[in-house]
This record gives C-alpha cells, sequence and structure tokens, in this order.
C-alpha cells in the first residue's frame, strides 16, 4: 500500500567529529568520543534504508543514544545536567524544510532530532513492509507497530523533550509542537487504517467499521488541523495528504453507517448516510487533485489508484443504489435533510502510541571518565549558551526508495492478509 501513504524526508545533519577540543587526554574519555562518532554514523547510515530491520535500527539507535546520555546527565555523585551538555554544535535540517538548517551548541537538540528521525524511519518501514502486493499476519502486525512506536517517538519528543530545549523554540520546524503533534495523529491514524482493513476482510461489524473509520477520519482532520498556522509553503502538500485522507475515511463511515441502518430497516436514513458517503468521496477526488499538484516536500503517492479507493466507491454506489431500490419498493421512507449522526467512539481497535522510552547511560561513563573532561577555558568558548539559530543548508539524505503497489485486486481493503 505504498501508493497509499505520503512520507517526508528523513532529516539531514552536519557531521560531527566529538573533538575533545584539547580538555583530556584521557584514554577512556577518548574511546568514548571516538565510539560516539562512529556510532552516530553508523545510526545516520542505517536510518536511510527502509529496508533494515527495526531490531537493527533499535540497536544503532541504543548504541548511538546511551553514549549520547553522557552529554546531558552528570557521571558523578553529584548528578544533575552533565557539564558537557553545551560542548558540542549540532545542526540539523527539517523534514518540512530540508534545504534549510537550524544549529545549537546543546546535546538535548541532538537528542531529539535524531531521536524525530528514529520516529521518520519507522514511518517509512511500514510503507516499506505495506508495499507489497500480499503480506502476512505478521506483516501487517509489523506495520501497525511501527506506526504505534512513531507515534510514541513523537509524543515522548513533544511531551517531555522539546521544552527544555533553550531560548524559543524555532517556529516551522520539527520541534515545533505543532508540527508533532500532527505526526502523532497521523501515526495514529494510518495504523487504525491497518485495523480496518483487517475489520472489512474479516466482514466484522459495518456499525465497528464506521465507528472506526469515523475515529480515524477525526485523526487525520486533528493532524491537519495542527498545522493550520504552519505556513503553507512547508506543509501544503502534507496537509492535503491528511485532508484527503479525512475525507476518504468519513465516506468510509457513512458508507457503513448506512449499511448499518439498512439492516436495521432504516432505509431513508441509510439513503441520507450514503448521500453523505458521496459528498465525502467526492470531496476527496478533488483533494487528490490538489495533492498531485500542491507544492511542498515529501513522496508524492496516489491515493486514488489504490484499490481500497476504488472499492469504497463502488460500494458506496452499489449500497446507495439497494437502498433507494428497496426504500421505493418496501419501506417507503422520507429521507432525513438531516444526516445521522456518526458512532462517537469505536469499541474495539483504536490506537494509542507506544511507549517510548530513551535507553540507559553507557557504562562507559564511568564517573572516573566523566571527571577526565576538564573544561577549563573551552568552557567558555560555548558563545551561543544553547540557543537555536539558523544554519546553511545541507545535502538532501539519499533515501533507499520504497516501492509502489497498488494493492490487491482481489479484496476489499486492498490488502491481503496471507
Amino acid at each position: 500500500m505504498s501508493h497509499w501513504f505520503h512520507r517526508n524526508p528523513i532529516k539531514a545533519t552536519a557531521p560531527q567529529k566529538f573533538d575533545v577540543k584539547g580538555c583530556t587526554t584521557d584514554g577512556q574519555a577518548l574511546k568514548l568520543c571516538g565510539d560516539l562518532r562512529q556510532c552516530r554514523a553508523q545510526l545516520l547510515t542505517i536510518l536511510t534504508s527502509p529496508s533494515q530491520s527495526v531490531a537493527d535500527v533499535v540497536m544503532a539507535y541504543t548504541n548511538y543514544v546511551s553514549l549520547l546520555q553522557g552529554l546531558l546527565q552528570a557521571c558523578d555523585e553529584r548528578g544533575g545536567e552533565s557539564k558537557l551538555r553545551y560542548f558540542y554544535m549540532f545542526r540539523w535540517s527539517n523534514s518540512i524544510i530540508p534545504d534549510a538548517s537550524v544549529e545549537q551548541q546543546d546535546a538535548m537538540f541532538e537528542l531529539i532530532h535524531i531521536s524525530i528521525n528514529l520516529a521518520l524511519w519507522y514511518m517509512k518501514r511500514a510503507a516499506f513492509v505495506a508495499s507489497k502486493d500480499s503480506i502476512s499476519v505478521d506483516e501487517a502486525k509489523e506495520v501497525h507497530r511501527c506506526l504505534r512506536l512513531a507515534a510514541g517517538v513523537f509524543k515522548e519528543m513533544q511531551t517531555n523533550y522539546t521544552g527544555r530545549l533553550l531560548g524559543e523554540t524555532p517556529k516551522s520546524t520539527d520541534v515545533d509542537s505543532r508540527v508533532l503533534v500532527a505526526y502523532v495523529n497521523q501515526c495514529s491514524a494510518e495504523a487504525q487504517e491497518v485495523t480496518i482493513a483487517q475489520a472489512i476482510e474479516r466482514k466484522h461489524a459495518p456499525a465497528l467499521i464506521s465507528a472506526l473509520a469515523n475515529e480515524t477520519a477525526k485523526l487525520f482532520i486533528g493532524a491537519d488541523a495542527s498545522l493550520a498556522k504552519v505556513e503553507e509553503v512547508y506543509v501544503g502538500k502534507w496537509r492535503r495528504y491528511l485532508q484527503l485522507k479525512g475525507a476518504i475515511y468519513e465516506a468510509c463511515a457513512y458508507c457503513y453507517c448506512g449499511e448499518n441502518l439498512l439492516a436495521q430497516d432504516k432505509c431513508g436514513e441509510a439513503i441520507k448516510a450514503l448521500q453523505e458517503a458521496n459528498k465525502a468521496f467526492d470531496s476527496s477526488l478533488e483533494l487528490c487533485k490538489e495533492y498531485a499538484k500542491a507544492k511542498g516536500v515529501g513522496s508524492t503517492v496516489k491515493p486514488e489508484q489504490h484499490i481500497f479507493f476504488r472499492n469504497l466507491r463502488a460500494r458506496v454506489d452499489r449500497t446507495l443504489e439497494k437502498c433507494e431500490r428497496e426504500n421505493g419498493m418496501i419501506y417507503h421512507q422520507k429521507v432525513p435533510d438531516v444526516p445521522p449522526e456518526l458512532e462517537m467512539k469505536a469499541t474495539f481497535g483504536l490506537v494509542s502510541p507506544e511507549t517510548f522510552t530513551l535507553p540507559p547511560l553507557h557504562p562507559q561513563w564511568t564517573p572516573a571518565t566523566y571527571k577526565a573532561f576538564d573544561l577549563g577555558q573551552i568552557k567558555r568558548e560555548n558563545k551561543n549558551n544553547g540557543w537555536a539559530k539558523k544554519g546553511g543548508s545541507l545535502p538532501r539524505v539519499e533515501e533507499e526508495p520504497i516501492p509502489f503497489s497498488k494493492g490487491m485486486e482481489s479484496t476489499s481493503s486492498g490488502c491481503s492478509i496471507q
């Protein structure tokens, strides 16, 4: 289903040598800085490839961030903030503005951005696994879990870490809470898409599918609303994607609501629900056109070509025709002016972000090694006190492409789970 998932690019960063700048000659301290440099480079490389396994990426992230923790927390008896937090300058691009960068002399800045890159990789991994024409149950579970993991990382950074940066948070960047909330909602919504696909394939009750689709539409709409005041030039394409997904799942919710009402012999209300489904579907078609033309970063996908999209329109038309025919022959019910209320809360299948915790401090950070870093006069070289400022452009990351698939023609949801 890679034609189904819009993805923003992996973030670029300037090289970091972790030069000790003469503050230590201790062998263990020098080795630690060398390991930081090597683990960072390895992690950045592996994050460009969505075909890598989750286990390998988690290991690479853990290896680096556990070492990075020594730049954030003191490793002596006093504890508290590390004396090395503001020692190194880091520069990162942003997923919504890849040609611009922000730099900050703060290890917290590095932790947040490398973690956001991990979350972006989880999103790419989910799209990569879902791109095949036929996926196993275990692969479907991996797609679902990767999206929940991504949501958990974004949420953790937004809730507990971005507020610890010094100075005002740069707007329209990846540390902007509006951007992070949009990512959390998008990932949660896309995980629920997997649940809906399985519910359709397993022929669950229309009321359950309608409620899940309604909740999913609200998540996409909420993600779009979070970006409403971010500059359109940066997020225009992303917003059109979120809007069209919201419209698709609104159509899906009304379609299955109509089926449920028809099963209850409420044919007039069913017709109105299906008419609303048609309106939402027409809106999604227009938004697909706008999305294709919109400016902004990210992969350009073609949801209107996906089998789920095409099957949904056919299902709406087929069910509406059936309702109108039976209403004319059997029920003779008036079609109300107001559409029926959609189920506000699904009973099953709702997704929450998976709890994310940082790896603990690496055992290489001992009190003796920490003490060996003697900043002395070097401490006075910290001129920006951790405040963020604009940096120059960085080369874009060369990512392994995600293959495209239109989904299985023989399924209702566009998913074939074997």
